[in-house]
């Protein structure tokens, strides 16, 4: 006797389209400058609670199974604003870091963090260094000025304090 099965559609179920919505538009926000990017990422997270890490796996699952590119080893930007963006349609948000690998070859990385740890990486915390990271509580922590397009005032928001 044969069982019949069918797979379900890339994106259905659950989510799908708006898990779709929030991978199309990390690839829009990844071509953003710098600055710009780190200014957009903070405005979505602001109400959020911090995301656990079994949601940010979760999310991260999801982005990776409707996205080749997202899953793809090049992939690292857009794939770390849409999990960020995912997690935020679910109300909760993970820290969104973009750095380098602090190992050679040293390269530019993006990466979600929650509860402390690497979401889906291969790495510890300590093999990264982030550049700039986008919190719920504290919203964009920079260490070192995290590229700034110039468009910013004395507060790097684009207004005066």
């Amino acid at each position: 006797m044969t069982t019949e099965m069918t797979m379900p559609r890339r994106g259905a179920g659950a989510g799908g389209v708006r898990l779709r919505t929030a991978v199309a538009a990390a690839f829009v926000l990844a071509r953003l400058k710098p600055g710009r990017l780190r200014r957009v990422l903070t405005r979505c997270a602001r109400g959020a609670r911090p995301a656990s890490h079994a949601e940010a796996l979760e999310a991260l699952e999801a982005v990776v199974a409707i996205s080749r590119r997202c899953a793809s080893r090049y992939g690292c930007l857009p794939r770390s604003v849409a999990v960020a963006l995912a997690c935020r349609m679910s109300g909760v948000w993970p820290d969104w870091c973009a750095g380098v690998w602090a190992t050679p070859p040293f390269s530019p990385h993006a990466w979600v963090q929650a509860g402390g740890r690497t979401v889906g990486e291969q790495a510890e915390p300590a093999d990264l260094r982030p550049l700039m990271v986008v919190t719920v509580g504290e919203g964009v922590h920079d260490e070192h000025g995290g590229g700034d397009d110039g468009g910013g005032g004395a507060d790097g928001v684009g207004r005066t304090a």
